[in-house]
């Protein structure tokens, strides 16, 4: 499956310009699967509530529709993230196809002041089945908490998309232990720039990678430039988990020993 991995630089607020840069970079490679960044559509340092109320969009919208007819005419796949209007509004990722959406994600672990604008998940981790293989969807800090690679595995998933806004430096490197412990392929796709906004001021780290189910990072884009690049990987691989001969790294959890004593978390 060649997977596409899409770092771009969007100017906040200018959604049209932001998808236009980034549907230009993906005419550039042909793939079966593009990942792009979170809430790549918008950009992310919202002052206020009344600003995220006013870029939102449903997930029948402008943002959606146009991925979707990328989509239709190269017969790929494509997941990137963008602020989702329902009765709340979340932090989503979606993934559209040949057909048009197919599915949305609303990220359950919000960073920084997320939890001022974005509702939290309410869809756990959803893996989808398609003809190019098993995907499943987190975004950015997710990776933090391993139960989220690790529900994903558990349902099957070959292959984490994951698009990101990154300003701390671990995620890129924590990856490797991701895929290592799961023995999944995961695509981490960030953004680059700063966004100094309302006194906030953010710089995002770029560093864009696929990590293959034995920790080698595949490829890995710079820290400074928007960039894509290609690449065609085995999503089989992610079906095998032994360790070694005697260790099967999901057969021998052991749950039952998991268990923590009631009064704590």
């Amino acid at each position: 499956m060649k997977t596409a991995i899409v770092q771009t630089n969007p100017v906040f607020s200018e959604v049209k310009l932001n998808i236009q840069n980034a549907l230009e970079m993906m005419e550039s490679v042909n793939a079966d699967l593009y990942v792009l960044p979170e809430l790549f559509n918008t950009g992310y340092n919202f002052i206020d509530g009344k600003e995220l109320t006013c870029l939102a969009e449903t997930s029948s919208g402008f943002t959606v529709k146009e991925m979707s007819v990328f989509a239709k005419r190269k017969s790929c796949y494509v997941v990137f993230g963008f602020a989702e209007q329902t009765e709340k509004i979340y932090n989503s990722s979606a993934i559209v196809g040949p057909g048009g959406l197919i599915g949305v994600y609303h990220k359950v672990h919000l960073f920084y002041r997320e939890h001022l604008f974005f509702a939290e998940g309410n869809l756990g981790f959803p893996v989808f089945d398609l003809p190019i293989g098993k995907i499943g969807m987190m975004i950015c800090f997710d990776w933090i908490y391993p139960e989220a690679a690790r529900t994903l595995t558990l349902k099957g998933a070959q292959l984490i998309a994951h698009p990101s806004n990154l300003v701390l430096p671990y995620c890129p490197d924590a990856m490797v232990t991701r895929c290592l412990e799961n023995r999944i392929f995961t695509a981490t796709v960030n953004r680059v720039g700063c966004e100094d906004r309302g006194g906030i001021d953010l710089k995002f780290i770029g560093k864009s990678e696929i990590v293959s189910p034995r920790g080698e990072i595949l490829t890995r884009l710079g820290d400074n430039e928007p960039g894509i690049t290609v690449i065609d990987i085995d999503l089989s691989a992610a079906d095998n988990k032994l360790a070694t001969e005697y260790n099967h790294l999901l057969n021998g959890r052991k749950p039952s020993q998991y268990r923590l004593p009631h009064n704590n978390m």
